[in-house]
Formats: C-alpha cells, structure tokens, sequence
C-alpha cells in the first residue's frame, strides 16, 4: 500500500523534521556560575551514600541554570539518600546537548559501584531515566542498546496505557474476549495470537540476555525487567489473563465434560534464573536415549530423571553416575519398593514415575517437564528465559508441539518441523490447502497429539505430572501458562519404517486407535480403512502426503505460517556431552 503524502499529519504537522526540532528545542547546556561544577570524577561515592539530600536556600537556584536543576532535584529528594541527587543531577545534564567531559563516565561509576543501594532506594520513575541514559551515553554497545530499548518499552507503554484509561477500565482489568474488533491494525501489522504468539516473551527474554552481557547495566535492566513481569497492571499480565480465558474456551470446547479445574497456590519462586529439568519414562534403544540426554543437556538441563521401563545394561553404564542424571529402573524390585503394583497401561507408568520426580527434583530444578523419548524441546533462546517470564501465580506451563517432518533416509534427523492448523490466527481451510488428500480426516494437520506437554513449579505439593497436564485431587490445574517461544520437537513418525513399525501399537493401544464416541473422520478411521482396503501403496500414499519432508510442503506450511526449522543436531550433542561418535 503506498503513502499519501499529499495530506499533512494532523499529529505531527512538520513530519519527523518537526519532530526533532521539537525534542532538541529544550536541549541547551546547563549553565555553571563561576566556580561552580559537578562532583569530579574521582569524588568519594562512599562517603557521599553516608549523607542526605538537604534543601538550598530557595536564593540559590537563580544563581545559575546548574544551582537551579539542584534545587528541583532536592526539592524532590529532600532527606533521601545524596546519590540519588547525585544520579539525577548528572542526567539532567547528560540529557542536553553538552556537558562537562567527565559528565558520563562519572554516571557509569556510580552504576558500576553503588547500583545496590541505587536500586534499593531509587523510585520506578528515577530508573527508567537512568536506563534512557544509558541509551544515550552507555560505554559498551550493550549499555546502549539495553537502555535505549528499554526506553523506547517504558515510553510505550506510558502512551498506551496512558490512553487506556479512557476505556474507563482499570489497569489491571482485561477487555473481554467477545469484545474484540475486526478492523486491521496500524501498518499492516498482524495481530497478537493470544495462544500461539510469542512476541511478549521473545521481547522481554532477549531484553533479559542482553542485558546479562554487560554487568553495569544487569542489575538496573533485570530489576526493572522483574518490575514488569511481576505488576499485575501491565498488558503482558492482561494479555495472559485473556490467554487463560481462550484456552479454557477452547478446551471447554472440544472436551465438555472435564471436571472444571482448579487454580494451585504457588509459593513465591527462588530468584534468580529459573533452573529446569526433564523428566521421562522410556524403553527406547540407546541411540535414541543418547540423543534424548545429550540435546537436552546440551540446551541447558539443570538435571533430567530417567525411568528405564525395561532395565537395559547399555543405556545404565552410559548414564550411571552422571552428576546431572538420575536413572531409576524399573524392575519387580522398584515396583515393590514403592508399594505399587505395575501398572498395565504404560500411560499410567509414565504419570507414576513423573509424579515422583517432580517430588524429588525441589531444591535440584524449579521447573520439570514431563516429555517422551522421542521428543525434543526446541527454543530460539534459552528456555531459562523463557519460563522467566512466567508469572509467578503460575504452577505449570504449556508446550504446544512441532511434529518433525520426515527426512528421506531412514535414521537421518529431520531438519524441519511443522505446527499445528489449529494454532490461533490460521484460517480453518488451511488443513486441506496444505494436505489436499487426507487432511479432513487429520485434526491440526497433526499425526500425533495436539495438546502439547507440560512443565509444573516445584514444591507445589500433591500434584500429579500426568502426561499432557497437572492435576490435583482428580482436576486440572488451570493456572498453566503457555510458551509461545518453545516447542515441543516429537519426531512421531521421522521415516517410513519408523511409521510402518509402530502402527499396530498405535492402532491397538496409542494415538491411532479408534474410539467408540470418535466422528466418523477421524486418522484411526482411516488408517484403518488404508490399511484394510488398499495396504502399503495406501498407507504410503498417506505418509507421503502427512509426514514425508518435501520442498512442497515446506512451501505449503511456510504459506501459512506453520514451518519451524530450529537448530537442531542432537548428534553433534551426543560427541559434546559423551564424546562418544552417535553411531557407536
């Protein structure tokens, strides 16, 4: 859409070049008097946190534009801490066009030796000016780009918020779900999927590693950060809120008559970055345990928990006696140690080993998911960043899966990855745009669950980590929040063989099997008519279309925005972790 530049801005009449002028209409230097000056460079910081802010004599602020910038300042911080006079004496000349060379670096000392008791005692509006200045006058590149973004963030949301009160709701009270216009937004931009999206988290995660790089700026920039995620009057608050409402929609939807769930009291967390773990039960064959371990340990895993289903020698001697591993087998000894007998079902396996762990793991990792073998968490960041953001009401979170497309040659690693058509914003005929010949009978596009998996806090109590969610005395924990930057990597079917070797179980006993309630098309309805009625050629017919990685469907999925091609080489993991080559 080209821009009409013949009408003028009714908000800014000038342009941008007006723009500017205004901002720098106001920028001239403090004056000095005679013999006046800042601190210098060197002054005693320690002995000056000693003292208090104490008022001039109103004669002195005309005695020069510098005098008078000190009497507004301490008019503000009368009986308050010196250095905070100090920090906003030295802002207000950092914000004009000039000021006495040593001006900057004597601000970065400050930070750089006093940022303890600067954070401790400075107000929210004081720190959002010292981050604008570290935009402006930071030392390393990552002092001004942190400080500059940040600032750009706190302005934005003063507008914004600012005028949000003209709705006549309160900060922290969300808009409604059925309230939602239809009209486009500004500059074409798509809007904000409030299952799927993931822009909050991405913002406020690389803000958050950015700012770690540098240790002058780390402190200010994570306890603002904190600041935000933490007040419950922020759109990121209200935008989780009406995440939690379209989730409980949904599920409501497609599962009426689950018992209503229940919101899980959680304890305040340990601060700090969050340290998490993984948690799963497996009768899978070495290669794959490796590449399971080695990923995930690679990708920062505090610690995982492996159940070995059926007791295997090889996988024992690899992993026993890591220090980040703990391996429990589950033989008739671990049966009857826990009072327990073995259940049939692997299912309830799985969620009696998860539940345990997540009891053992408080005080190792804050956060455990409960994942398969042949699944993979996949982030453009650090996951640790990612649940970071989580509010701390929250006692679980949500990841939605990304189902590997299957690489050519049986044993290969797949390279992409693709998302589900259910995933808010994508319209419902995208199913059969990208899979024309069976994708009315496949729910999301999706060979295996849509749900996802799911981490839960530690130290929650009588929480059960079942597969696909918590649950407590019979009902779901509801206070689960969703991870729109990460994934769940399940390679479901990551070759031909690999679909053609698990279909019986899957029909019998697993995702494909057919239920008495199920609709008529459903993908355990028709693997089985496949099957019956026109055998391999069928069924090949079918994985070609569904699962077999081809620069077609790539193009297809890309279309509507449903391929993810993560970094991902849990091989290369295997020789960093184990030094071991994956083929041995």
């Amino acid at each position: 859409m080209s821009r009409d530049t013949s009408r003028p801005n009714p908000a800014y009449p000038n342009g941008l070049a007006g723009i500017v002028e205004h901002m720098n209409a106001r920028r001239a230097p403090l004056g000095f008097a005679k013999g006046e000056s800042l601190p210098p460079l060197d002054c005693d910081l320690t002995a000056l946190a000693k003292t208090t802010v104490s008022m001039p004599p109103d004669s002195s602020r005309t005695t020069s534009d510098n005098a008078r910038k000190i009497w507004e300042i301490a008019r503000e911080l009368t009986g308050q801490n010196a250095l905070l006079h100090l920090n906003g004496l030295l802002i207000a000349h950092l914000r004009k066009r000039s000021q006495p060379s040593h001006t900057a670096d004597l601000f970065l000392r400050l930070w750089t030796e006093q940022a303890d008791l600067l954070l401790r005692e400075m107000d929210l509006r004081w720190k959002v000016s010292s981050l604008t200045t570290f935009g402006d006058h930071g030392k390393t590149s990552a002092q001004r780009s942190t400080g500059l973004a940040l600032s750009t963030l706190f302005g934005a949301m003063k507008l914004y918020e600012s005028e949000r009160l003209f709705s006549g709701r309160d900060a922290d009270r969300p808009f409604t779900l059925d309230g939602r216009a239809t009209s486009p937004l500004p500059l074409q931009m798509n809007a904000f999927s409030l299952t799927d999206g993931g822009l909050d988290v991405n913002m406020i995660g690389r803000l958050w590693e950015e700012a770690d790089s540098d240790p002058v700026i780390r402190p200010l920039a994570h306890d603002m950060l904190q600041r935000l995620i933490d007040d419950p009057r922020t759109v990121f608050r209200r935008l989780h809120r009406l995440r939690v409402r379209k989730l409980r929609r949904m599920e409501q939807a497609t599962a009426p008559n689950d018992a209503s769930g229940v919101t899980v009291p959680v304890p305040k967390p340990r601060a700090g970055t969050p340290r998490w773990g993984l948690v799963c039960t497996t009768n899978a064959p070495l290669r794959d345990v490796a590449r399971f371990v080695a990923h995930h340990l690679d990708s920062g895993a505090s610690h995982l928990y492996l159940y070995l289903d059926a007791p295997d020698p090889d996988i024992a001697a690899l992993l026993k006696g890591h220090p980040k591993i703990t391996l429990t087998l589950c033989d008739a000894a671990y049966w009857k140690k826990t009072g327990k007998t073995r259940p049939e079902a692997h299912q309830l396996r799985q969620t009696f080993n998860a539940t345990r762990a997540l009891r053992d793991a408080e005080g190792t990792v804050d956060w455990l998911g409960h994942i398969d073998t042949d699944e993979f968490i996949l982030t453009k960041g650090k996951l640790s960043s990612a649940l970071k953001s989580i509010p701390d009401d929250m006692a679980g979170a949500r990841l939605f899966p990304a189902e590997a497309l299957a690489a050519p040659v049986t044993g290969d690693l797949p390279k992409h990855f693709k998302l589900r058509t259910t995933t808010d914003g994508v319209p419902a005929q995208a199913v059969t745009d990208i899979y024309p010949t069976f994708g009315s009978y496949v729910r999301g596009g999706f060979l295996s669950h849509l749900a996802g998996k799911v981490f839960a806090r530690t130290g929650l109590g009588d929480i059960r980590l079942a597969i696909h969610r918590l649950r407590v005395k019979g009902a779901d924990v509801i206070n689960t929040a969703t991870l729109t930057n990460a994934y769940v990597g399940h390679l479901h079917a990551p070759d031909w063989d690999s679909f053609a070797a698990k279909l019986e179980f899957r029909q019998t006993k697993g995702s494909y099997r057919i239920k008495s309630d199920d609709a008529p098309k459903t993908i355990g309805t028709l693997l089985q008519y496949l099957r019956d009625e026109e055998g391999e050629a069928g069924l090949r017919q079918f994985f070609d279309e569904m699962c077999q990685d081809s620069p077609e469907l790539r193009t297809r999925l890309k279309r509507h925005g449903l391929l993810l091609s993560p970094a991902f080489d849990p091989d290369n993991a295997i020789e960093k972790i184990f030094g071991l080559h994956p083929n041995r």
